[in-house]
């Protein structure tokens, strides 16, 4: 779909080698937690994903698509303690604040940045942010539930979906473009963001157009809507019958002498 699409360029994907098992276990042992079973068994198949492409501009390609899933080594725990931390240098944290609103019916409770979740990088996304595999329930044992989060440059969390295979389709769907996550928080996608959707994912941008009808995102032009007061039945120019050439002769005569008649009376007066 992407190489068939106008001005696309350089489309790669990168294979890479199934996760050996005990590579998985040993990261579930590390992080006393255990993957869920579909992400699980993505990394039987594919250790990771990465696939980037390119548009021409002035025959040049620039980078603009990315869609990434990092591999199992490189699912690391965000806000983990390291060993190069100054002494009481500020953490994730400390960004925790006890007043802050619980999930309540349509808004579930968001991620904790200190012990009382697990948070895994799951997508990088170019600096705009990270996708991250949520455990919200670390204590007093890990809960299996997990959720796919998305956490903005400002440090908000917007969930996006339930199951990793859920937000993998969405990824695919959204053809990797840059941003794509904005479009699941309240302020949306950058304007220059806007202008890539509108070129290669035009339905995604307009959601808020579509409903259960298949075509009701088309737009359809009634001519007899827009232009009601404009509608006038054309008027059709009749030509004047032709004159006989007699005819036409007497007239011109007839033209001559009235000339003629009031020029005398002219003179005259």
């Amino acid at each position: 779909l992407l190489e068939t699409s106008p001005g696309v360029a350089e489309v790669t994907f990168v294979e890479k080698e199934p996760a050996e098992r005990h590579t998985i276990i040993s990261w579930e042992q590390k992080n006393s937690c255990i993957l869920p079973e579909d992400l699980k068994n993505f990394y039987l198949m594919t250790d990771g994903f990465q696939m980037t492409w390119s548009v021409k501009t002035d025959d040049t390609p620039m980078p603009l698509g990315s869609m990434v899933i990092n591999s199992v080594s490189k699912l690391c725990r965000l806000g983990g303690s390291s060993m190069y931390t100054l002494p009481n240098a500020p953490t994730l944290a400390d960004l925790e604040d006890d007043t802050d609103e619980e999930g309540n019916g349509d808004k579930p409770e968001k991620p904790h940045f200190d012990s009382r979740s697990l948070i895994f990088e799951l997508d990088p996304c170019n600096g705009n942010g990270k996708v991250c595999l949520v455990y919200k329930h670390a204590k007093p044992v890990v809960s299996p539930d997990t959720e796919i989060w998305f956490l903005d440059r400002a440090l908000y969390w917007h969930f996006l979906t339930k199951t990793f295979t859920a937000y993998y389709r969405l990824l695919i769907t959204h053809l990797g473009l840059p941003q794509w996550q904005y479009t699941f928080t309240s302020y949306g996608v950058s304007p220059q963001a806007k202008q890539w959707f509108n070129m290669y994912k035009p339905i995604t941008i307009n959601t808020a157009l579509l409903s259960e009808e298949a075509d009701s995102f088309v737009n359809k032009l009634d001519p007899n809507k827009v232009f009601k007061s404009k509608n006038k039945t054309p008027v059709i120019k009749k030509k004047p019958p032709s004159q006989p050439a007699g005819s036409q002769k007497s007239h011109t005569s007839m033209t001559s002498s009235k000339t003629s008649s009031l020029a005398g009376n002219s003179s005259r007066k």
